[in-house]
């Protein structure tokens, strides 16, 4: 009771942690993973070997596209709490809630509770926020690592001590180890906060600055220095990298690339094209199969291709089987029309009706400044923005009017400097994907606190002539725009006509009621926060639902196919029914960041954001080939690699069901240079591999000579051998698609 009457419980700060842990809990454990990492979980379990490596598989052959720190975290949780779909997803949603509560605990110190209480809100209804961090993308991670930094510096600014900055330095180097460059984003807010606001003269601001910058360089290159300086034949292929680099890795796909939209693949910045082995042969796409279309068929993690599915690396999008992406966005990857992509999608790409789309690399829309605004990204992250326009305009009037730059306006400077240029970066590049976005989570959320004390304070004050107006203003301009996103993606008109209904009302009402006292000025503001909130929460539940892809996760009720807007359950309990990939009736397709576990429906219109299916309850792993794996148990001899496949996708549901290796060859994509002809026969040789499942359709990159070598030197298996008909596993062979073959000593 003593603490009741003493208010020492800081009863905002609950609500926003519970409204967190709902968001980001609720029925996590019957979420999907993305399996591409889920596998390298599983393999990183094995030993130190794998777990330093982030090595996709037990035997240590390839890493994944990432570097280790995120994965080392679910490794461990997998460790703790055993391998399964809560345990790989539990420090992304704890993640999620740390970063929360200290964006409120940062806001609350420079502009008090109801501040943060908002920013809290705000962060937690950020649709993309959530949708990603109820996958294994590392994203919430990178967060996580980017909000302590924030911490840091302004602990730095307050106490004017080095080490602060230092540990900031740090925080942001352990992020270039989750997510590389990307963490890089926070660095012009972090230089120019303490640059501004560090109370010691401009020569020892430099000396810091400059040691800080020697602490980042050395914690980023740190795990890529060490790899990169152990001989090849002694750790695995850096996955996704052309020359078996992590450096190449960081600055090249992870780095310049997402900028360009140009990746590596069969060379530099191209992406190889593809072609069927025989002209008689199907047009079909390597290790996909039928498709069912119920709930069983899209089990996480370790779903599998279904037909059509052709990615060329981490984030590409599959094909229909006729040549065009299913969900009309571009891949990443080869090209079966055998037309270079280098960042524009081929032509005939088309969405679920048939119209032919545009827009960038995976539906992210055209490159320019209202990209963020477009139909393709608005519903993610920028619900809130016009308001935090307004903000800033509303930090602006006040630095003017006092002459005088605050630590309020300092820390008002910060969350600017980190929105800006992430805004700049999503505006122009060619080649990220929707959850990206997570990344504006936390700038967004403190500036709509922060922003909401200026404005609250000029708003009851009538006295301060036009500075009164922007609260009411920013209300009304937020809610039209939110009912803009709704128009734009063509659902829920009733949502549209209430937004602007409110929009009129929060404006009028707040600019007529200006000099009224000062209860029911609270009141109609905070039903105005209210309502503002409301539409980016219902975007944000189809992802607490589960209702999102766990691979390439995009926020919104687009997600669902009944209900209000798409918000309701079908038939027989289930969340969603996979549907086709096109409008032919093709398979369902499955845009992938590193992997899937869920089907996606085709894509709407020019620039429009993927639909996609609503998921249903998983387990570990898709449905093997048993007649397969019997077949390769029957022949195993002890080899170290029970099968080689082509590309990761195909050795998702062996590794998840199994505790064998599959090597795959080429990567995530195929295309990887990480077998040679030469290697290859020396493993042969030494009884390490005897087994290859390879597609009818080859990769003219750098693996089409070991392929080459493979088809010459080992002998094809009689499809029914192996082959089951009645199977939906991406190991199947039907129709032409894949072909076993084994090693026969001469």
């Amino acid at each position: 009771m003593n603490l009741l009457k003493n208010k020492r419980i800081d009863f905002y700060l609950l609500g926003v942690i519970l409204l967190s842990l709902f968001m980001n809990f609720f029925l996590l454990s019957q979420a999907s993973t993305n399996a591409y990492y889920t596998v390298a979980v599983k393999s990183m379990m094995k030993n130190f070997h794998n777990f330093f490596y982030a090595s996709f598989d037990p035997a240590g052959f390839i890493t994944v596209d990432k570097p280790p720190v995120a994965l080392w975290l679910q490794t461990l949780s997998a460790k703790v709490f055993g391998f399964s779909n809560f345990s790989v997803l539990l420090p992304e949603a704890l993640a999620a809630v740390s970063a929360t509560v200290i964006v409120y605990q940062m806001v609350k110190q420079k502009a008090g509770r109801i501040a943060a209480f908002i920013s809290g809100i705000t962060m937690s209804v950020t649709p993309i926020f959530i949708a990603v961090t109820r996958t294994n993308n590392v994203d919430s991670i990178l967060i996580l690592t980017l909000v302590i930094a924030a911490w840091a510096v302004f602990k730095a600014a307050a106490t004017t001590k080095l080490r602060w900055l230092l540990l900031s330095a740090v925080m942001i180097g352990i992020g270039f180890n989750v997510k590389m460059l990307e963490a890089f984003m926070i660095l012009p807010a972090i230089y120019l906060f303490y640059f501004i606001a560090v109370k010691v003269n401009w020569k020892k601001k430099i000396m810091h600055l400059v040691a800080a910058t020697v602490v980042l360089a050395a914690i980023s290159l740190s795990w890529a220095v060490v790899v990169d300086s152990i001989p090849a034949d002694k750790r695995p292929y850096i996955g996704s990298s052309q020359t078996n680099s992590v450096l190449e890795l960081a600055f090249g796909y992870n780095g310049v690339s997402r900028l360009t939209g140009q990746q590596g693949g069969a060379g530099a910045g191209k992406m190889p094209t593809r072609q069927k082995s025989s002209a008689s042969q199907a047009q079909q796409v390597p290790f996909s199969d039928k498709n069912t279309q119920n709930g069983n068929a899209n089990h996480a993690p370790g779903g599998t291709a279904p037909t059509g599915t052709l990615n060329g690396g981490p984030g590409g999008s599959n094909n229909a089987g006729n040549g065009t992406p299913a969900n009309g966005a571009q891949s990443d990857g080869p090209s079966v029309s055998g037309k270079t992509m280098g960042g524009t999608p081929p032509s005939g790409m088309n969405d679920g009706r048939g119209a032919g789309r545009q827009g960038g690399m995976f539906g992210t829309g055209n490159a320019g400044p209202l990209r963020l605004f477009s139909k393709a990204l608005s519903g993610q992250a920028s619900w809130l923005l016009p308001f935090v326009l307004f903000s800033g305009i509303a930090v602006v009037a006040d630095f003017l009017r006092r002459r005088k730059l605050d630590q309020k306006h300092a820390f008002a400077i910060f969350w600017l400097a980190w929105l800006v240029p992430a805004m700049a970066f999503f505006s122009i590049a060619g080649f990220f994907h929707h959850y990206y976005l997570s990344l504006l989570a936390p700038p967004i959320a403190a500036l709509t606190g922060l922003g909401f004390t200026y404005m609250w304070r000029d708003f009851s004050d009538s006295t301060r002539s036009w500075r009164s107006f922007l609260l009411p203003i920013a209300f009304g301009g937020t809610l039209l725009f939110e009912a803009a996103i709704f128009y734009q993606n063509s659902i829920a008109t009733l949502w549209i006509i209430l937004l602007i209904i409110a929009a009129v009302l929060t404006t009028g009402i707040g600019l007529i009621w200006r000099s009224a006292d000062r209860k029911i000025q609270a009141a109609i503001v905070g039903t105005s926060i209210f309502v503002m909130l409301l539409a980016p929460l219902y975007w944000t539940l189809p992802s607490t639902f589960n209702q999102t892809n766990s691979s390439i996760p995009v926020a919104g009720p687009t997600s669902t196919q009944t209900g209000m807007g798409g918000m309701g359950m079908n038939g027989g309990g289930q969340r969603g029914r996979a549907q086709s990939g096109n409008a032919e009736g093709g398979a369902p397709s499955m845009n992938q960041e590193a992997g899937t576990s869920r089907f996606e429906m085709p894509s709407n219109e020019s620039g429009a954001a993927p639909t996609r299916t609503r998921s249903v309850r998983r387990g570990m792993g898709d449905q093997v080939n048993t007649k397969l794996l019997t077949y390769l148990r029957k022949h195993y001899t002890g080899e170290k690699y029970i099968l080689g496949v082509e590309r990761a996708q195909s050795a998702y549901s062996i590794m998840l069901k199994t505790n064998d290796a599959v090597m795959a060859m080429g990567g995530f994509s195929g295309n990887d240079p990480a077998l040679t002809v030469s290697k290859l026969e020396k493993m042969v040789k030494a009884g390490e591999i005897k087994y290859f499942l390879l597609s009818e359709i080859q990769a003219m990159g750098s693996s089409s000579s070991v392929t080459n070598w493979i088809q010459k030197h080992f002998k094809k298996v009689p499809t029914s051998d192996w082959s089951d008909t009645n199977s939906n596993s991406s190991q199947n062979g039907q129709g032409g698609q894949s072909n076993l073959y084994v090693y026969q000593k001469s």
